[in-house]
């Protein structure tokens, strides 16, 4: 039996595999909000208390936060995991913590075409690199190298590079932002949930559109984030349509920085909570707009695809695809 989970900064999922012959199947899998729990260990052991003669393998855990010596300190929640606490939790010796990027990048490699959809109608089909953007409560990325004839998977922490504005709105913004986080105003800042928060908030302050006080009412009440995605890709709200509008565009402008830096030939992939939640929107041409606005590499980058990922799992099944390829397979 092995243990696999996906932390994020919203939600934790974790769930047990077992394998008969050659067949894995999970015998139990559960999620829950991150934010109740004071600690990983208290999550785990909600999680365990239920499961009978548990007997674990392996454990691999895709984390929210940089790892570090096999250890990692989540971004987004005051949870500091220790390789060695799980394994004494869960009586083994192998247990492995993946960036979740990592985890999800692993996934992605063994997802079917009928998981992605694709935004670039340009695209040529070719072997190579591929990138990996998430926004969620953060904005996660990470890198397929193709090496060797084969990939390996880079996390980074690519997310946290400074936002850089594009044209004089987009200037204002980083001006809101900076009395937000005096700090660092980062690409995290901007592309997630609160980042579109933000971003409807900065419109609203320099009186883009008339407010619909149906809609703050809404927000008020509800995840200002999902009300203003759901708002923005009905079309049915003026600030809520420019809000998303412009997140999808800083979104596009970001993925095509990371795609210079790394060539993904293979192609762009948009994981994470936020991209299938908006599919309308960045299907409307605003978030390819802003990945193609690179002056003389337009033309380069219009080569390679930009696919949105469906599956919202993808970092669970990367961490037991890793399981299989590299934990089981050291054991054995």
């Amino acid at each position: 039996m092995i243990l696999v989970g996906d932390i994020g900064g919203t939600k934790t999922i974790l769930a047990l595999y077992e394998q008969e012959r050659t067949i894995w199947s999970c015998s139990k899998k559960q999620t829950f909000a991150s934010a109740d729990f004071e600690t990983f260990e208290k999550l785990l052991d909600c999680f365990l208390i239920s499961v009978l003669d548990l007997s674990v393998q392996s454990v691999c855990i895709g984390v929210a936060g940089p790892t570090v010596n096999g250890d990692c300190t989540t971004t987004n929640l005051p949870w500091e995991l220790k390789s060695i606490d799980i394994a004494r939790q869960l009586g083994t010796e192998k247990v492995k913590l993946l960036n979740d990027l990592e985890a999800t990048a692993w996934g992605v490699l063994n997802l079917p075409d009928e998981d992605f959809v694709e935004l670039n109608s340009a695209a040529k089909k070719q072997q190579g690199n591929i990138a990996i953007l998430a926004a969620g409560t953060g904005l996660g990325e990470a890198l397929i190298i193709w090496s060797d004839e084969k990939h390996h998977v880079v996390a980074t922490e690519g997310g946290h590079t400074d936002f850089a504005p594009r044209n004089e709105l987009e200037i204002g913004l980083l001006r809101y932002l900076m009395e937000i986080y005096p700090d660092h105003v980062s690409n995290e800042r901007v592309v997630c949930g609160q980042g579109l928060v933000d971003i409807y908030q900065y419109l609203k302050s320099i009186n883009y559109a008339k407010v619909d006080g149906d809609v703050a009412y809404r927000m008020s009440q509800e995840d200002p984030a999902a009300v203003i995605g759901e708002k923005g890709c009905k079309r049915d709200d003026e600030l809520c349509v420019k809000a998303l509008d412009l997140f999808c565009e800083i979104y596009g402008a970001e993925a095509g920085n990371v795609a210079l830096k790394c060539l993904p030939k293979a192609g762009v992939v948009l994981a994470g909570g936020i991209a299938a939640k908006i599919l309308p929107s960045l299907q409307r041409g605003g978030f390819m707009q802003g990945y193609l606005a690179k002056g003389r590499y337009k033309e380069l980058l219009k080569t390679m695809a930009v696919k949105v990922c469906l599956n919202q799992e993808a970092g669970l099944l990367g961490a037991v695809n890793y399981t299989k390829l590299k934990l089981i397979k050291a054991i054995e």
